[in-house]
């Protein structure tokens, strides 16, 4: 059994992938390019992937292929039809991440919050020292408690950054993007009055025909001053132009963790924020706290052990 990693560098130099040789020959590639697929993976019997694309015909040149691990949660960069029609199964791995996220949300959250980039700016550049004063409440913050949180993608994450958000004290209610699921302890408000109603917005949703462009130009004004948007679902959910427009037109803050290309490309509008205070970018990193990670592995290596006693 020859098992082949093409993007081992997104799983982190710090877990122990020697687990896998027990199946039979392990090749490992840090990361592969799309004329460098097919080329690695002609001679495999499985498949690791996490965002590595794999085609209808690279999967025609891959005649001893018979498992596709997705090192993810979303299946969007394999072929499924294609991997069905030759008899190669295709499987990934939910849930290992929902507490990485949800924590990151928050750490995400309470930065742009609390006024953090400030705060430590202001120890580190001398200005505190020199002011004669115990304390700065120049740029003033506010508490959790007592405030609106709404949630675009009440799934098994948006549920989680529910009950903390509830437990900091907020006032919870949610947007459901497919308008099922409707069912829950919180209010479902329109997309609209979630804007309007809010003081902090996080999005856990996926990337989808309702989703693309969710949050744009037209809809954007609609958030109340001050407020945060947190987007730790797909890039694409937001305009990320019209988002840069709107921080530097009046006072909101956001909090991105996802891009639409990533990594970020040079010429996009964000990197031009006149108020970078006001925006915080994280490339793409909720998922990947160390326990995450160790239940990614742990959930591939239970996939292969499955398929393998079939």
């Amino acid at each position: 059994m020859h098992i082949v990693i093409l993007d081992a560098k997104t799983l982190g130099a710090d877990l122990d992938i020697s687990i896998l040789e027990q199946f039979g020959t392990l090749t490992s590639y840090e990361t592969t390019s799309k004329e460098e697929t097919v080329e690695r993976i002609e001679i495999a019997d499985i498949v690791i992937s996490n965002k590595v694309i794999i085609t209808a015909n690279m999967m025609e040149q891959a005649p001893r292929l018979k498992l596709i691990c997705i090192a993810a949660t979303g299946m969007n960069n394999v072929d499924l039809e294609a991997a069905k029609f030759k008899g190669i199964a295709v499987k990934n791995v939910a849930g290992y991440s929902t507490k990485s996220v949800v924590q990151h949300t928050f750490a995400m959250a309470l930065y742009l919050l609390e006024k953090m980039a400030y705060y430590d700016a202001v120890v580190k550049n001398d200005a505190w020292s020199t002011s004669g004063l115990f304390t700065d409440v120049s740029h003033p913050f506010y508490e959790i408690s007592g405030k609106k949180w709404g949630i675009i993608g009440l799934g098994a994450i948006g549920q989680e950054v529910a009950k903390i958000a509830e437990a900091f004290g907020a006032e919870v209610s949610f947007y459901s993007t497919s308008g099922k699921n409707l069912h829950h302890a919180y209010p479902h408000q329109s997309l609209e009055f979630l804007l309007k109603d809010c003081d902090i917005i996080s999005i856990h949703a996926p990337l989808n025909d309702e989703t693309y462009d969710l949050i744009n130009e037209n809809n954007l004004p609609f958030l109340k001053e001050k407020a945060i948007l947190l987007n730790l679902g797909r890039g694409g959910i937001i305009n990320e132009t019209d988002l840069a427009f709107e921080l530097d037109r009046r006072e909101i803050y956001a909090g991105l963790d996802v891009l639409e290309t990533e990594p970020i490309v040079l010429t996009n509008r964000l990197n031009e924020v006149k108020h970078t205070e006001r925006l915080l970018i994280t490339p793409h990193i909720a998922w990947t706290s160390i326990e995450a990670r160790k239940k990614l592995l742990d959930g591939i290596v239970k996939n292969i052990q499955t398929f393998l006693q079939k």
